[in-house]
């Protein structure tokens, strides 16, 4: 592997708080930055547009948008228009859950990188402020890199990918400053589950509430734009 192709780096790009912050961090490590963003028929493509803006204002190598339709399956409330988005806190895990997605966006990232020989792969996933999503927790990360260790080329010969999740064990608040330390726009990012057809934001989903108590926590104002 020549040394070129051991600062790159492929991204899960979805537009919001979380992920722009990784691309941030990425940045600090001296990472050729090549960032993917997944059409899997969410309810919006707003975070689609908002994924193009960060990935302009970092200068990336590469964005791509991949297109894969989990509204044909329905089971969330985010890619099924019947089942409404949870307004309110709920126990265990939410609706907004969608099933396998980081499962299959992080197999796809993980193509891209061995088509790259890109040796690692960053999700923003968090565990600490919300770990009701099964796939953003550390044991998914670690079992996921030992799949691709044997699922690849690459692994089978010795050249793996790592699963980098830099955010996985930090607050939304300590999230938060790290970007804004880092120089991070947060006015790019959109985290609703639901904005209106201007990009004003609930204020009232899951994501809503832990970006504003994040931003509160933190001490700092929300640029959000909430309807």
């Amino acid at each position: 592997m020549n040394r070129d192709a051991k600062k790159r780096a492929v991204l899960l790009l979805s537009g919001g708080l979380d992920s722009a912050t990784t691309l941030a961090i990425m940045k600090t490590l001296d990472r050729e930055c090549y960032t993917l963003s997944i059409d899997y028929g969410q309810r919006h493509g707003l975070e689609l547009d908002a994924a193009r803006s960060i990935a302009r204002a970092f200068s990336v190598v590469d964005h791509r948008v991949v297109k894969i339709d989990f509204g044909q399956l329905g089971g969330s409330a985010l890619t099924d228009s019947e089942i409404p988005v949870p307004t309110a806190p709920t126990n265990g895990i939410p609706t907004t859950y969608v099933p396998a997605r980081n499962t299959v966006m992080l197999a796809i990232g993980l193509g891209w990188c061995e088509i790259l020989k890109a040796p690692e792969l960053y999700i923003g996933v968090n565990a600490v402020d919300y770990s009701g999503y099964p796939d953003c927790r550390p044991a998914f990360i670690e079992r996921f890199e030992k799949l691709a260790a044997v699922a690849t080329r690459a692994g089978i010969e010795g050249q793996g990918v790592s699963i980098c999740a830099p955010l996985i064990g930090m607050s939304k608040s300590e999230i938060i400053e790290k970007g804004l330390e880092l120089g991070m726009d947060y006015g790019q990012t959109l985290s609703c589950y639901q904005p209106d057809k201007n990009a004003y934001a609930c204020g009232l989903c899951d994501a809503c509430r832990l970006r504003r108590d994040g931003f509160a926590a933190a001490g700092v104002k929300d640029p959000t734009n909430y309807g």
